[in-house]
């Protein structure tokens, strides 16, 4: 049973940062890719960022030059350093496998205003 857990989301202005951090138990996980994503309210979820095993990285267009995904084996953790931010990035984040995903975690809100 793989458990997910995120942190580092909170309040910010337009034009600041957040380090995101995602901690995965009961799974071997250098060997899986994993993602980012994103749900705001009355909207679906959205995948914005994933990295393989080896480090290769996507993001869709919104988010791309402003956030970045990357990953600490030895620590079965992903990040996802977000910077020059929006209102429009306002959103409960949550991390995943980008296929076959496990069961969700309870997400961290990242709320972008001024």
């Amino acid at each position: 049973q793989v458990q997910l857990v995120e942190s580092g989301g909170g309040l910010v202005q337009p034009g600041g940062s957040l380090r995101l951090s995602c901690t995965a138990s009961g799974s071997i996980f250098s060997i899986d890719a994993m993602a980012w994503y994103r749900q705001a309210p009355g909207k679906q979820r959205e995948l914005v960022a994933s990295i393989t095993s080896a480090g290769t990285t996507n993001y869709v267009a919104s988010v791309k030059g402003r956030l970045n995904i990357n990953r600490d084996n030895a620590k079965s953790t992903v990040y996802l350093q977000m910077n020059s931010l929006k209102p429009e990035d306002t959103a409960v984040y949550s991390c995943n496998r980008p296929y076959r995903t496990w069961d969700w975690g309870q997400g961290t809100q990242v709320t972008v205003s001024s």
